[in-house]
């Protein structure tokens, strides 16, 4: 019962490190990209990973978690795999306009729904997908205002899906099946991630922009902002590996909206962000979604913990009844040595 608490203590706590800091890093690259002009998100994300992996060095070297051999092989390509999903969820941005960004962020909660029922035979309840339904509706009503298509955009969209989604679930399934931490798994892997970002994002930055990171002039304020964006990333980085390993991927993408949801609230609030009746009616029914999806998940945990529990009850009245069937025959099989010894006598 102990270990069932301090396990959802540190899920809460994972949830709420990862709002916290998402949403904080939002606000600051708002304040970056919009305000001071500094347009290289990609770039931007490849020092954000290189920070982390430093930071993680750092705190590996004063012993304050243990480094766990993973299969090179393994963490080479989820570290690649990570890094080109988002470089193309920024080549699908910068292809596409707002709102059909909006819908390729929405189309991987059901994609990866999908994915863990074809390929992990993972189930989820009608209610779950009823609950998922109202986020995702809610969710689109607040942010999707303009759809335009175009065919590079959608195939660079659809590409941004899948690798986000794969991404994601190898994040949680490596986490148990080789049974190494969120922070073993992020120090080993983001390397990769920021190497493969660091070669690719002066170019995907450069075509998008138009503009080279390298001749980009500092100034003191763009360079203060810069290093709160990685500080604030570190956070970032390890509440989502943490977050995916502790619960799911799915669970994860409805934070994610969550975050929509409180980044939508705090630009009317402090930055004085338009804000419609479409925006609150939105946003609403995102939270019901979002409530009811916790409330049902947490039922199903609750009954399958009773499962869990009853089975290993019963397994434990099996081996205790064996045991004492054992002892039963070794008892009766001294008092028949004893019967024959005594009539021999």
């Amino acid at each position: 019962m102990g270990e069932m608490t301090g396990f959802q203590l540190g899920v809460i706590g994972a949830l709420f490190l990862s709002v916290a800091s998402s949403v904080s890093i939002v606000i600051c690259n708002k304040a970056l990209m919009s305000n001071l002009g500094f347009p290289f998100a990609t770039t931007l994300t490849s020092w954000h990973l290189m920070v982390t992996y430093c930071t993680l060095h750092v705190a590996h070297r004063f012993n304050f978690f243990e480094n766990k051999p993973i299969d090179m092989k393994t963490v080479i390509l989820f570290g690649m795999l990570n890094g080109v999903s988002i470089g193309f969820l920024n080549l699908s941005l910068g292809f596409n306009s707002i709102g059909f960004y909006q819908m390729t962020k929405l189309a991987i909660i059901p994609f990866t729904v999908l994915l863990e029922t074809i390929f992990l035979n993972k189930q989820f309840s009608r209610k779950i997908k009823f609950s998922l339904f109202l986020l995702l509706v809610g969710v689109g009503i607040a942010s999707v205002t303009d759809l335009q298509l175009n065919f590079v955009g959608t195939v660079l969209s659809l590409l941004a899906i899948v690798t986000t989604c794969v991404g994601q679930i190898l994040t949680n399934t490596i986490q148990k099946k080789l049974n190494v931490s969120s922070t073993q798994l992020l120090y080993q892997s983001a390397p990769f991630q920021a190497a493969i970002l660091f070669v690719s994002g002066p170019l995907v930055d450069k075509f998008l922009t138009r503009q080279n990171v390298f001749a980009y002039k500092y100034s003191p304020i763009v360079l203060g902002f810069i290093i709160l964006s990685c500080l604030i990333a570190v956070s970032v980085n390890f509440s989502t590996f943490l977050v995916i390993g502790k619960t799911s991927p799915v669970t994860y993408q409805v934070l994610g909206h969550l975050k929509t949801c409180l980044v939508l609230a705090f630009g009317y609030t402090l930055l004085h962000d338009p804000f419609t009746s479409r925006n609150i009616v939105g946003i609403s029914i995102a939270i019901l979604g979002m409530v009811l999806y916790s409330y049902f998940c947490t039922n199903e945990n609750k009954k399958k913990q009773i499962v869990d529990l009853s089975a290993v009850s019963q397994v434990k009245e099996k081996e205790s009844a064996g045991l004492l069937n054992k002892v039963g025959q070794e008892k009766e099989g001294i008092e028949v040595k004893k019967s024959a010894k005594d009539s021999l006598v």
